[in-house]
């Protein structure tokens, strides 16, 4: 598991919003790794994760978007069905209870990878 940095973001939702998120980032020249985003009426909520972290947190803060910073985790698990359960039914035997989940794979790739996030009073073991 490797230890990454996620950004929480506060949006409107409204057409557009994430795209300029998106700008932001890719005119510093920051990588999306993973994002989530979420609505719940007017606003939503993106959860981003960065190649760079220290240049995306300039960029967002010269663009004066509010952003949170919490640490979250990210994991490469084989593509293969059963697999994030696996990962998941580790976690839940040791007590952990996720704040936010994202996982992605690539049709016909070998990795997949889940990226969360826990109450920040958890300690997350290696699964």
């Amino acid at each position: 598991m490797a230890k990454i940095k996620q950004f929480t973001i506060t949006i409107e939702n409204r057409p557009g919003t994430v795209a300029e998120i998106a700008h932001t980032l890719g005119n510093a020249k920051v990588n999306i790794l993973a994002l989530l985003g979420t609505a719940q009426g007017t606003t939503g909520t993106v959860e981003l994760v960065v190649e760079d972290a220290r240049r995306a947190k300039k960029a967002l803060d010269e663009a004066k978007v509010t952003y949170r910073e919490t640490a979250a985790e990210g994991y490469e698990l084989p593509n293969k069905p059963g697999a994030l359960a696996d990962c998941l039914d580790k976690l839940a035997a040791k007590g952990v209870n996720l704040n936010s989940i994202c996982a992605t794979a690539a049709k016909g790739g070998r990795k997949a990878v889940v990226v969360y996030s826990v109450a920040a009073e958890e300690k997350v073991a290696a699964a």
